[in-house]
């Protein structure tokens, strides 16, 4: 570089070499701001794209776990079917024989395999989270208040989620 262009470069004064400095150092802090709106947004978006990832791969599972529940709400009819006729065969009524009792159990245990269970009723206390109270009757003692007497349509659960409450009578 000559010296006549080295000499054009330099500031004239003390003034401009300060405007000059200041004006870099606005430029500087305007960039320093700017770059850390970009990393606030870059980690905003990476954030939300996470969630967005852990929140589909959760709602898949849960499709999953019950895709089959239209399914089974439409076995439990017939469930409840096979239960009252084991329940009159115990009565002495009419006779469960040992084939429809093994239908019964293949069905039962092909749908828990599922998933399903039966909500345990009679004896328990009542919660309205999990029975529906149909009627009531006279408790026969104190302690029995508030219990489960006897289950007009069994409950069931899909996964741990109620697919259909309990009909239950409740003690008084």
């Amino acid at each position: 570089m000559s010296e006549k262009q080295h000499k054009a470069k330099q500031p004239k004064n003390d003034q401009e070499t300060e405007e000059s400095v200041s004006s870099l150092e606005k430029d500087l802090e305007t960039l320093t701001v700017e770059l850390d709106e970009s990393k606030d947004k870059y980690l905003r978006l990476f954030a939300e794209f996470d969630n967005y990832k852990k929140r589909t791969i959760k709602e898949r599972f849960e499709l999953m776990k019950s895709a089959s529940q239209d399914v089974i709400l439409s076995l439990l009819p017939i469930l409840d079917d096979f239960d009252r006729v084991k329940k009159s065969s115990e009565d002495g009524s009419e006779p469960f024989s040992e084939g429809v009792q093994l239908v019964y159990h293949k069905l039962y245990h092909a749908l828990e395999g599922k998933g399903l269970k039966k909500m345990e009723t009679i004896g328990q206390p009542f919660d309205p989270e999990f029975h529906e109270a149909i009627t009531d009757i006279p408790a026969p003692s104190p302690e029995k208040k508030g219990s489960i007497a006897d289950t007009i349509e069994s409950g069931y659960l899909l996964n741990d989620k109620i697919i259909r409450y309990a009909k239950v009578v409740v003690f008084n």
